[in-house]
């Protein structure tokens, strides 16, 4: 018998998944730890003009899949008209078949917008119209869409300079989406990062100072984690290609400094340095303000330079690398539990070669003061499908504590992507229950219950210690 395609039992092979699911997880709040929401659109409480709006603009995902059905840029990031876009991507996605952005799509439809007909080329015209109607509702708000999938609380990702004003105002919301900042300073730790100097000028407007060697960007930016972490942050994330070993002793960091204030051409071996220094300095204040840090390693950026000049940074022209992580990661980590100064640590890896080196350096420095006190973070990116989901659990079932795991989140620019914890969800009660089917797990449903129930919400809630009540 061919089951429906998307009906309930979605993912979920056998009785014991159905129970866990539905059962356990279903109705459980979402907390977002990681994602690029724009904090002005969540404290605006802001309505989408059209489906194009909220779907397409600013998503990679889409525009590569577009790119490669053979749709021209007009249509992806140029002038063409909203419905024109939508068309277009209405096109491409049953050839996307097998891909996650054909599930994405139609659990997206379904969840916000209760519509159960395929997205494709003839079905676009009126999927536009009632789409794009409805987002102009107040039930269709920003916040209202978030309240909708049961989300109670975001943590977004935010420059150093930032002033966090929308943070600010959406405290003020009565009954509003708890959002909280990020800490995310590569611009300041990648010293050859192009926006270095002008983000260097901001750091020292907004904090009032000079900044002229490198105890004083130290000083400057732990004056910000002072005033994030008065607006509840409770992150730090860095995106960063690897980590390196490095010299312990004091070595003339001012001079590295000095040498880009200059514009001067820095060294391999001086970029490594600085980077490496700026972050063992900077872990050191989250361990002081009890924080968690996060690191999304092996990503290759902005390949196509053709695209970089015509378009910019961050539109589908990243993929996978292959840099060397084990001993740099190591050493950065063992430094700072020599120190007694490593605090909650969340990896992330983007090459799936590195899956079990990662998980088993998790596992080398927990200290027992905190549950899953290392946690090697949810399946990254390209990684983030059916499959890359199912090969992260295992492997952390197989080499670490899956029980102790803090779960999903989405990493997402889009507030439609919220389904992707129901994606995940399912695919965590489909193998728990499996393992059950076949003998390999008792049957204590209530007792694995309680375990995908700890992995879906409540592990990040105690992970993180929001006030969530």
């Amino acid at each position: 018998m061919i089951k429906p395609f998307l009906d309930d039992q979605f993912l979920l092979h056998n009785k014991s998944a159905e129970i866990l699911y539905h059962g356990y997880v279903k109705e459980l709040p979402i907390l977002d730890y990681h994602n690029h929401l724009s904090p002005k659109e969540v404290a605006q409480d802001i309505n989408f003009s059209s489906i194009s709006e909220a779907w397409l603009k600013g998503d990679h995902y889409k525009w590569r899949a577009m790119r490669a059905n053979g749709v021209g840029e007009r249509y992806i990031t140029g002038n063409a008209s909203d419905q024109e876009k939508f068309q277009q991507w209405a096109a491409t996605v049953p050839y996307t078949m097998r891909n996650p952005l054909y599930h994405w799509t139609h659990l997206e439809l379904q969840r916000y917008f209760n519509i159960n007909s395929l997205l494709d080329s003839h079905s676009a015209r009126e999927i536009y119209s009632t789409t794009s109607e409805a987002l102009k509702t107040p039930d269709f708000s920003v916040q209202a869409m978030l309240k909708k999938m049961k989300v109670n609380l975001i943590c977004t990702t935010d420059d150093p300079t930032d002033n966090l004003d929308y943070h600010t105002s959406a405290m003020q919301i009565k009954g509003g989406i708890k959002m909280y900042p990020t800490f995310r300073p590569d611009k300041f730790v990648i010293i050859d990062h192009p926006e270095f100097l002008s983000q260097l000028d901001k750091l020292e407007q907004i904090t009032n100072s000079s900044i002229s060697n490198f105890d004083e960007l130290i000083e400057a930016l732990s004056k910000r984690i002072d005033f994030f972490d008065s607006l509840g942050c409770k992150l730090a994330d860095h995106g960063m290609n690897q980590l390196f070993t490095f010299k312990l002793e004091k070595i003339d960091l001012d001079k590295i400094f000095n040498k880009r204030k200059n514009q001067q051409i820095l060294s391999k071996t001086e970029i490594q340095e600085f980077q490496m220094h700026t972050l063992y300095e900077l872990a050191k204040l989250y361990f002081s303000k009890n924080w968690s840090m996060q690191f999304h390693l092996g990503a290759i950026r902005n390949n196509n330079t053709r695209l970089m000049s015509k378009i910019g940074a961050d539109v589908g022209a990243d993929s996978i690398g292959d840099y060397p992580q084990a001993i740099g990661l190591s050493f950065f980590l063992n430094q700072l539990d020599k120190e007694s100064k490593l605090c909650k640590t969340i990896l992330y890896n983007l090459n799936p070669r590195d899956n079990e080196l990662f998980a088993t350096m998790a596992g080398n420095f927990q200290d027992g003061n905190a549950k899953g006190k290392i946690q090697w973070g949810s399946a990254w990116w390209f990684l983030d499908q059916k499959d890359g989901m199912e090969k992260q659990i295992n492997t952390l079932s197989n080499m670490g504590l899956l029980s102790g795991f803090i779960g999903m989140l989405t990493d997402s620019r889009s507030f439609l992507s919220f389904p992707r914890h129901e994606y995940f969800r399912r695919i965590l009660c489909n193998l728990i229950g499996k393992d059950i089917h076949n003998g390999v797990l008792p049957n204590d449903i209530d007792w694995l219950g309680k375990i995908v129930q700890n992995i879906c919400y409540y592990n990040a809630k105690q992970y993180f210690g929001f006030q969530l009540d």
